[in-house]
């Protein structure tokens, strides 16, 4: 039986490329206005090529707010939590998925109907909690609450079911491997897609994240966020400025989606 695809015909690659334009397009105006001043948004036919402004802006950005610490706070709490999401979701996921303990379905369960609840409810009691250990204000108190979600071992558990077999995980242990040794000889090269595009939503998730580094730090110790939030806090907003330091603060997240789309490319679709 053959099972092979037909290429895609002229209308899928229009699809697609009228799907990457208008996904491409915001991206394109923060840069467009970046690059000018917010003079440009009361004309009435707004030039479509970038002005030679951007520089300029982002220079500004720097000097407006404490740019470089804010960039360096989201890079260490968005790199942590994303590294130990990864890594506990695929342990709680492979614990879940391929080991059987007493109890182990209505634990998980639990952690599924977690995700119904709104994050706003924990608010207060997790505040409480982090100025009683002295952290408000630090940002441990950014990445201890997040360093595993209920989504990350729901994503975990349901791609290890299918994408590691019983019998791998019996020939390891002929083998004489320990669980551990089995989980990262066996079970952590087959989900690295799903490890993958896994990382790449929680760094954007932990890149943005507002509310709660909001109320637990200090201002003088912002995150990514915070900084842009203080750009657009005066009376008067200057859109160039705002829309440069968003610009400067989406490249690490570009970044990363890019790595993590290539990790995450099944190595059967690279051959030709």
């Amino acid at each position: 039986m053959n099972t092979r695809i037909g290429r895609p015909n002229f209308f899928v690659y229009a699809a697609l490329t009228v799907f990457v334009l208008v996904s491409l397009f915001p991206f394109y105006w923060s840069f467009l206005v970046a690059s000018r001043d917010t003079s440009m948004l009361s004309e009435h036919i707004p030039p479509l090529l970038p002005g030679g402004n951007f520089f300029r802006n982002a220079a500004r950005v720097f000097d407006a707010v404490e740019f470089w610490k804010a960039l360096g706070n989201s890079v260490i709490v968005s790199g942590t939590v994303t590294l130990t999401t990864v890594l506990f979701s695929a342990l709680a996921g492979f614990a879940f998925a391929k080991l059987r303990f007493r109890g182990s379905n209505p634990l998980f369960v639990f952690i599924v109907v977690t995700l119904a609840v709104p994050t706003q409810l924990g608010v207060i009691p997790l505040f409480i909690a982090m100025a009683d250990l002295g952290w408000a204000g630090h940002l441990q108190a950014v990445i201890v609450p997040n360093l595993v979600t209920a989504f990350g071992v729901f994503w975990m558990r349901q791609y290890i079911v299918d994408a590691v077999p019983y019998e791998l995980i019996e020939a390891a242990r002929v083998d004489g491997c320990s669980v551990f040794r089995t989980f990262v000889s066996v079970v952590l090269p087959a989900i690295r897609p799903a490890a993958a595009i896994l990382a790449m939503f929680t760094f954007m998730m932990s890149w943005n994240d507002f509310l709660w580094p909001l109320i637990v730090l200090n201002p003088d110790n912002p995150t990514i966020q915070l900084a842009l939030e203080r750009l657009q806090s005066g009376y008067y907003v200057d859109y160039s400025l705002v829309l440069a330091g968003t610009t400067l603060a989406t490249i690490p997240i570009l970044i990363v989606s890019s790595c993590s789309a290539a990790r995450s490319w099944p190595a059967s679709c690279k051959a030709p």
